[in-house]
């Protein structure tokens, strides 16, 4: 907001509803401005560098499919801005011969409540409970380590899943947890039960399953001093999958219990870029006029790194800008 307001103070034109469809390349190679289509469906022409900082492509179900097959749909763009990146900034530098960068088989996954529409109504304290699947069956070590660290790990299991999703259960002691409110940031109520087979029943799981799941973890927890502050190596035994912290019985009622699905962020493949943001083609070579910044760029490969992606658009959206109003047509 502040930078657009910047803008405007600075004489910035805006097009609204006015979405960008092609490049414009010359027989040189250079990419010398874009087509887009306006409100009306006219064709526009923008001469001039080009800056596609448009995003990636999780609003775009053909390409979700194209790279991560039946997963695709068992994921949803974190908040409903998502659903506006297609893809169109990727295809369109692609079909001028850029090259790709960045692991196009994933996107940085969150655990969200599917009930919510919210942006980011995430589910984050599985760590002081336990996750089933829609089976009723534990499928994850719910407590790796912070679930900062492990939460996108954790996602892609419970993508995995029947269904893509599961059920993280809590007892009331798990309730009591201080600041637990900043770990489940959905605004719909919990299901609850007085019992797990009631609780069970509420959440169209096979009783006797979920029944047999929580006692086998329970028996499994030991004995010791259960801190939720810090990761405290209270592990259960004898129970697969284990849980390495946090691990005590669910055995207060009421219980309750929060449906988790993964949510897609933003996707992980994008446009190859060299330190000043240039687009560089399939040869390696730079594609003069042609720059790209943010979620475009294709930077992550395995695991996502906390407060990276913001950091990254903020960077090399001003490298890019700076680069490119210094260069001549």
């Amino acid at each position: 907001e502040a930078l657009g307001r910047k803008a405007v103070e600075l004489g910035v034109d805006r097009f609204h509803e006015t979405t960008a469809r092609d490049l414009v390349v010359a027989d040189t190679g250079e990419v010398t401005g874009l087509v887009a289509t306006g409100a009306t469906g006219a064709r526009v022409v923008f001469s001039g560098q080009v800056v596609l900082a448009c995003g990636g492509y999780e609003g775009n179900a053909e390409m979700m499919a194209r790279y991560h097959g039946d997963r695709g749909m068992t994921c949803r763009p974190v908040a409903r801005g998502g659903n506006y990146n297609k893809g169109e900034g990727i295809q369109m530098a692609i079909a001028a011969g850029a090259a790709t960068a960045g692991n196009f088989s994933l996107f940085h996954a969150e655990p969200v409540d599917p009930r919510s529409g919210d942006p980011e109504a995430a589910i984050m304290a599985f760590t002081y409970g336990v996750l089933v699947n829609v089976e009723g069956r534990r499928f994850v070590d719910e407590a790796r380590g912070p679930v900062d660290a492990w939460y996108e790990r954790t996602t892609r299991d419970i993508q995995a899943q029947p269904r893509g999703m599961a059920w993280m259960v809590l007892d009331v002691s798990g309730l009591a947890i201080p600041n637990l409110k900043t770990a489940i940031r959905t605004e719909e109520k919990p299901v609850r039960g007085d019992s797990i087979a009631s609780l069970a029943q509420a959440i169209d799981v096979d009783p006797g399953v979920l029944a047999d799941t929580i006692e086998a973890y329970n028996a499994a927890c030991p004995d010791g001093e259960w801190d939720p502050t810090r990761p405290d190596g209270l592990a259960t035994s004898g129970v697969t999958p284990p849980k390495s912290n946090w691990a005590r019985p669910i055995s207060q009622g009421p219980f309750v219990a929060y449906p988790v699905m993964a949510a897609n962020v933003f996707t992980f493949g994008g446009l190859k870029v060299d330190a000043s943001s240039r687009v560089v083609d399939q040869d390696g070579r730079i594609i003069p006029g042609l720059y790209a910044a943010g979620e475009i760029t294709g930077l992550y490969y395995s695991n996502y790194t906390g407060s990276t992606s913001v950091l990254r658009g903020a960077t090399f959206g001003k490298i890019a800008g700076a680069h490119a109003a210094t260069r001549t047509v």
